[in-house]
């Protein structure tokens, strides 16, 4: 469902993505595993179609970025890293909002469904911007889920939760991931293990590593992560 070829992005003659290529299927987790510059945030926006690759092609559920990008844009749930709310917005509102950019009618009960599903509903009634950061991290999973889509992408979907929170809101991402490609992106180790059936390394916009986790222990890719965050 996801189809990455050779996918590079060049900024000021700097390569913040290097021939890039994997795929993924529905029923996945990916965890997009890298130090913070690695190039995971540019990667998921060419995905999304915020950005134009430099060179090499990405489809999503068989539709080109380039050739078929609104339909690319139906298929997909997206939470960016820096999670874009209209603040003055009802939680509720914002969601009924969300799901009439998707041309979906009669939301109600959809709207319903996603507070309880992400844990929003002692928030329910309150501005946005009355809410802690935690708090729209949901709203936004919430946004990113209205449309059930079939690829969900997650750009560090769990910042600024409690612990908590973070427990509720990995299940919710690893539950998705039974009927949904999901791609999130972690710098944190513990992330790609408490939710994720496949990790990918990335480094300097290039992937160094691509395993399934149920072939390789905690120990070995906390290693492989280590030896990529030191070079």
């Amino acid at each position: 469902m996801i189809q990455v070829s050779h996918i590079t992005k060049i900024y000021d003659g700097q390569r913040a993505l290097d021939d890039v290529s994997f795929s993924a299927q529905k029923g996945e987790v990916v965890g997009l595993l890298g130090p913070n510059g690695a190039g995971k945030s540019t990667l998921m926006k060419i995905l999304t179609c915020f950005i134009p690759p430099t060179e090499g092609e990405a489809t999503i559920c068989g539709h080109s970025i380039y050739e078929d990008s609104l339909a690319v844009r139906r298929e997909i749930g997206y939470l960016p890293e820096h999670n874009p709310l209209y603040t003055d917005m009802y939680v509720r509102e914002f969601l009924r909002f969300a799901a009439g950019v998707y041309g979906m009618k009669h939301c109600r009960d959809r709207v319903e469904e996603m507070i309880e599903l992400v844990g929003l509903t002692p928030e329910s009634n309150k501005r946005i911007g009355q809410l802690s950061k935690g708090y729209r991290q949901r709203v936004g999973l919430a946004q990113a889920l209205i449309h059930n889509p079939k690829v969900l992408i997650l750009d560090e979907p769990t910042t600024g939760l409690d612990p908590n929170q973070l427990e509720e809101i990995r299940s919710v991402i690893k539950n998705a991931g039974k009927d949904k490609v999901v791609l999130l992106s972690t710098h944190i180790m513990q992330e790609v293990e408490a939710m994720c059936s496949r990790a990918i390394i990335i480094n300097h916009g290039r992937i160094v590593s691509d395993d399934h986790l149920e072939h390789i222990t905690s120990q070995q890719l906390t290693q492989k992560f280590h030896q990529v965050t030191a070079s």
